[in-house]
């Protein structure tokens, strides 16, 4: 085998490899060998075709097969003797004319890009404030509240109970309505309803629905305009003008039981105390993970800082093509960041183009953390993360377990993450991390300030 280098540039590499015929034809003549042995055609004995018929019917098949595994070998060894590392599959394209035929010298070109050469840095330089709430009792009051309230019942008033009263619905009764939202007389997704349940003077509905049914009865119909608030959580919503009409169906009274024991075995607990822990348990548990989400997001940032390595073209341009797709539709849908809208297209697409660098620079260097210091995700890690996603399909697990296991990129979908949280609890583990206690609403903010780098 010979082969000569054609390009050395950053982190591309071409090559030119070229086989020796004499070698194919002798790989090709020992297959086809070996086939006649076992080959049984009408008219001859069985291993006693005669090698003319055995090259006539088999052997552009077999040469086929010669020469994919001759070029596959030869590009491993190619890769193994220069000790490169591809960011991805190598490109190979025949040089050779019918190749099949094996005439004269198989020559084929092998171009590919490289994985960059990754110094790790000294995590020890790096320096972290983990925040941390506490659950407060007061929060654990509140949640027993509305857990009480959950397990309310409903008292229909009496027809001839409300024709005695001036007024109909008030503060603290509860009217059942069906309901039908519209933004400049269009109904909208989600803004229907039946059979629901408005507490006047509750919450769960934006500002001015409940309010506008005081004094409603059943068999009474209105229409009410509302404003969606500014941070409302469906952004095509938010800020929004809205008219519902609505058909108030019952008014009741509502009884909510008290917090007590009695109410902790309709719960299913021995007593409150167990309810109030379980509930204080959850609540922690969020804060914790909440805490854990802003500790990684500081940590890859300074991660992002010491990376300083040149990027593969090829895996940047997919990263870049998967986000402009995203921002296209979004752009399209009228959903893009407010702070895009003003920028032309050649703006957008360099700061995208960068964002996609710095992605794809972060994973790089996150690959190398964990090959460097063997972290793996084992095969019961997998499997449990596996059946907790398909556990999301109720009624359907299995038949989620093994389409997950049928296309591996839907696993490896599982599996990455696995991999980048275990290795950032070993850069944890190394960096200088600082716990201090904050509120649930300080822990709840957005961080300003970047990691620190000593």
């Amino acid at each position: 085998m010979q082969v000569t280098e054609t390009l050395s540039d950053g982190l591309k590499r071409n090559y030119t490899v070229v086989l020796p015929v004499a070698d194919l034809e002798s790989r090709r003549m020992a297959r086809l060998t070996t086939l006649g042995k076992t080959l049984r055609l009408p008219g001859f004995r069985p291993g006693k075709v005669p090698m003319p018929i055995v090259k006539q019917r088999y052997g552009t098949a077999v040469s086929a097969e010669i020469l994919e595994e001759s070029v596959n070998e030869a590009t491993q060894k190619v890769l193994s003797e220069r000790g490169l590392r591809p960011a991805q599959q190598p490109k190979v394209d025949l040089v050779s004319e019918n190749p099949t035929a094996m005439t004269s010298d198989l020559e084929f070109s092998v171009s590919m890009e490289l994985l960059p050469d990754i110094t790790l840095p000294d995590f020890g330089t790096i320096e972290l404030t983990r925040l941390k709430a506490e659950v407060a009792d007061e929060s654990v009051d509140k949640a027993l509240e509305q857990i009480a309230k959950f397990n309310r019942t409903l008292e229909p008033i009496p027809a001839e109970t409300l024709a005695e009263r001036e007024n109909g619905a008030a503060i603290g009764e509860v009217l059942t309505v069906d309901y039908a939202g519209m933004i400049d007389g269009v109904l909208f997704d989600g803004g229907t309803g039946a059979d629901a349940a408005v507490e006047l003077g509750g919450t769960g509905f934006i500002p001015g629905f409940a309010e506008g049914l005081e004094g409603a009865r059943p068999g009474e119909t209105r229409t009410i305009n509302v404003t969606f608030p500014e941070d409302y959580g469906n952004k095509d919503l938010a800020g929004k003008a809205a008219t519902f009409d609505i058909t108030v169906k019952q008014l009741s009274t509502q009884t909510v039981p008290p917090i007590d024991d009695v109410l902790a075995k309709k719960l299913g607990a021995d007593d409150i105390a167990a309810i109030r822990e379980i509930v204080k348990s959850r609540q922690q548990q969020e804060f914790d993970g909440l805490s854990r989400v802003r500790l990684k997001k500081a940590l890859l940032d300074a991660l992002t800082g010491l990376a300083d390595f040149p990027v593969p073209t090829t895996i940047a341009d997919q990263e870049f093509d998967q986000i402009w797709t995203q921002f296209e539709a979004a752009q399209k849908a009228g959903t893009q960041d407010e702070e895009d809208k003003g920028k032309d297209e050649d703006t957008l697409k360099a700061e995208y183009r960068a964002i996609a660098e710095r992605r794809v620079r972060l994973g790089l260097l996150l690959a190398e953390i964990g090959r460097i210091n063997n972290i793996t995700v084992t095969e019961q890690e997998l499997d449990r993360a596996l059946y907790q996603r398909a556990m999301q399909y109720q009624g359907q697990e299995m038949q989620m377990l093994e389409f997950f296991r049928k296309y591996p990129q839907l696993t490896n979908s599982v599996r990455g993450p696995l991999l980048e949280d275990k290795v950032v609890d070993f850069v944890l583990e190394l960096a200088k991390v600082t716990d201090v206690i904050v509120t649930p609403e300080e822990l709840a903010k957005e961080p300003e300030e970047p990691a620190k780098i000593a």
